[in-house]
């Protein structure tokens, strides 16, 4: 009876103990030269369960833009009053399949009057179709011709499935000392031990993420134990957000320097100017359209990071384009909202 017992508490010990290793068989990659350590690894079970998450979806195809324009045709059409009513009503539906599935058009409109502007959904929909054409004109440094959707990052959902808001701060001080946000678990730092409030720093803030110096003390890197935490959390992030090890940008033998990185860390550099963009001038200033029940325990509203769009591979959707179905989600750059030219 007893070795019974002892036999289920190993295994069990076992159990737990080995929860957070992959089992084999695992894939590993090489992707530089040899001895430096450069070697993606990737779990088969997991890249399955990517696949269908990265999935396009059926598409009407392109619809033709002949015929009258729908801002002439409907109420209250403030962007994309340039399509023909075809191809704005096609959207419409297109749009609604990608955010609202369950909910329909009444996600957005009034169904009484589809002019009413009253839910903030409706108005919240406008910016975001504005910021989808900017990374789309703006940001071809990290979206290329791919481009983005709507769907590239909602996968039909409401609300995109990785959004972050501020962490409200810890309470600590006196005897517990300086707690720097950190040791509570938190996916922004891929649940270790690492400060979690690092997208606050590095994706809404200017601050780059640099911290490793050429020089040795004392005259050398200056940089606290904090700072060097803070960009190991917000470096998980990547990796998690993409799927990749630290080899995707970075090689190990030199992870400071820019002319041994892989083309994928200038990419990146991009990708982190682009999403301070799309939260300054898209999300944060939409703070006071949202409902209270919307936002943060801080009153924040909820802002993009790396995984709203890639959703853990690489390339969102494995690097398939959708805007030849919808071409008008770009625009020339003259052409793309004010605002944010101004601010570039």
């Amino acid at each position: 009876m007893k070795k019974n017992i002892f036999s289920a508490l190993l295994a069990i010990s076992a159990l737990l103990f080995l929860t957070a290793c992959e089992r084999p068989p695992i894939d590993a990659k090489q992707n530089g030269f040899r001895g430096t350590a450069m070697v993606d690894v990737q779990n088969p079970r997991i890249v399955a369960e990517k696949v269908k998450l990265n999935t396009i979806p059926p598409s009407t195809g392109a619809i033709s833009g002949e015929g009258e324009k729908a801002s002439k045709v409907y109420k209250n059409v403030k962007v994309l009053g340039d399509l023909s009513t075809a191809q704005f009503s096609t959207f419409m539906v297109t749009m609604t399949s990608w955010v609202a599935p369950k909910e329909g058009c009444a996600y957005c409109h009034n169904l009484e009057n589809l002019a009413d502007d009253s839910k903030y959904t409706k108005v919240v929909s406008r910016s975001m179709i504005e910021m989808t054409q900017n990374i789309n004109a703006n940001w071809k440094s990290h979206v290329q011709e791919t481009g983005v959707t709507c769907y590239t990052c909602h996968r039909g959902n409401n609300i995109p499935q990785n959004v972050w808001f501020k962490s409200p701060p810890q309470k600590g001080g006196n005897m517990l000392g300086n707690l720097n946000e950190q040791n509570s678990a938190s996916p922004s730092a891929a649940y270790s031990s690492l400060p979690n409030e690092t997208y606050s720093k590095f994706l809404l803030a200017s601050n780059p993420a640099r911290i490793q110096g050429k020089d040795g003390l004392p005259n050398g890197n200056k940089h606290s134990i904090q700072a060097t935490e803070e960009v190991y959390g917000i470096m998980m992030h990547f990796s998690q957000s993409l799927g990749v090890n630290c080899t995707y940008c970075h090689n190990t033998q030199a992870f400071s320097d820019w002319t041994h990185s892989t083309p994928q860390r200038a990419q990146s550099w991009h990708a982190i100017q682009m999403v301070k963009d799309v939260n300054n001038t898209f999300m944060v200033p939409l703070t006071s359209t949202f409902p209270k029940h919307r936002l943060g325990e801080t009153g924040d509203v909820a802002k993009a990071n790396c995984a709203t769009c890639h959703q853990g591979v690489n390339k969102p959707l494995y690097g398939k384009s959708m805007l030849s179905d919808y071409p008008y989600l770009t625009k020339p750059a003259t052409e793309v909202n004010a605002k944010t030219v101004a601010m570039k």
